[in-house]
């Protein structure tokens, strides 16, 4: 399993997929605001989304657990 980790700090604007969804490398998966700006987060491997850790306005850390690919 792959864990995709917020790379920044700030706030999830928008969540992009959904539980049992198939993504591939390079998917945007959630986006974070941070400092008025939009930062996606992307897979990083290709494999179905397991679990989505994180909820919309929610703030979350770098490194933080956002998605769990399987």
């Amino acid at each position: 399993m792959a864990q995709v980790a917020a790379h920044i700090t700030g706030t999830v604007w928008k969540i992009e997929c959904k539980v049992g969804q198939t993504v591939a490398a390079g998917d945007t998966l959630v986006i974070l605001e941070s400092m008025k700006m939009e930062m996606p987060v992307e897979a990083t491997e290709g494999g179905t989304v397991k679990e989505i850790r994180c909820k919309e306005a929610q703030a979350v850390n770098e490194g933080d657990v956002l998605v769990v690919l399987g």
